[in-house]
């Protein structure tokens, strides 16, 4: 009765064989094509870095103005922005402002990067069932696996920095951003398809010019949760380089520095709360602007 107690298993000798060579077969690759990898990403490096400079030499009243324009034009309710630039100086008199921009500047990068990835792949899941049922299984693992396994292969192809913990963070990310797309576009009436193509529409014009429109309210939606993602994903990423509000999380866990970590940790709910209002505003806005054209 033995073989019902115990799972029967591969052998130890050739279960450490296979992953012998799985493991020597990565480190080739990543031996053979890390510098042209590396090289391929130096772009996504100085955009990182301008983003980094603009956020941490910008003088702090510019920022807080240039925060409240944003909140405002998003939302158009005042007290978001306030709840916003409160939010802001709070962290700026607790001595967390250049983490804080740190951080902020990366998260910028992450969710423009999701969207320019994101938005087409999304486009063509809705276009196609069969590319739907190959991209689903996909993302179903890409949001179910751990997010410290993300850490392992971008280290060994790119090594340690800022450019491998923001690709960790993307791809943790973008799964919402695709997922959403394709369920904004298809979400669209099939009667106001109809009308376009009674109009002559091409299929470019149609998506330009009616899906995309009326499905931004759930591309926002998609927006939002990339965001939230990629800040849940902050202190991880620190592990592996990123800087900002992760690192003094991560040496407050290592060191058992309570307060650190929980003033730092309170910096990156603040940061969620600010991204999550003025997106969630944005969308409900053009929820409301969609239900008035549509009558």
């Amino acid at each position: 009765m033995e073989w019902l107690t115990k799972f029967p298993t591969m052998n130890d000798d050739s279960l450490r064989e296979l992953k012998k060579v799985i493991d020597e077969g990565f480190r080739a690759f990543t031996r053979t094509y890390g510098d042209a990898i590396e090289s391929f990403f130096d772009p996504l490096q100085f955009f990182l870095i301008y983003a980094e400079r603009f956020m941490t030499r910008t003088p702090w009243p510019i920022i807080l103005i240039l925060v409240a324009l944003i909140a405002w034009l998003a939302s158009r309710n005042w007290k978001i922005v306030a709840g916003c630039v409160g939010t802001l100086l709070a962290i700026g008199y607790f001595d967390m402002w250049d983490d804080t921009m740190k951080t902020i500047s990366m998260i910028f990068v992450c969710t423009v990067l999701s969207i320019a990835v994101g938005i087409p792949i999304g486009i063509i899941m809705s276009r196609s069932d069969r590319f739907q049922n190959i991209v689903n299984p996909v993302l179903d693992v890409m949001q179910t696996m751990p997010s410290f396994v993300y850490l392992i292969p971008v280290v060994m192809l790119l090594g340690i920095g800022k450019v491998p913990g923001l690709i960790a963070v993307v791809i943790y990310a973008i799964p919402p951003m695709i997922r959403l797309t394709n369920l904004g576009i298809r979400l669209v009436d099939k009667d106001v398809l109809e009308a376009a193509d009674a109009f002559g529409s091409s299929s470019w014009q149609k998506l330009k010019n009616v899906q995309m429109p009326l499905a931004l309210p759930t591309i926002m939606a998609g927006i939002n949760q990339t965001i939230m993602m990629a800040l849940a994903m902050v202190v991880i990423a620190s592990m592996i380089g990123v800087q900002g509000l992760g690192q003094p999380v991560l040496k407050a866990i290592a060191n058992q520095y309570f307060t650190l970590g929980i003033f730092n940790g309170l910096a990156i709910v603040g940061i969620a709360i600010i991204f999550d209002r003025v997106s969630q505003a944005y969308g409900h806005r053009l929820q409301r602007h969609r239900e008035i054209v549509h009558g």
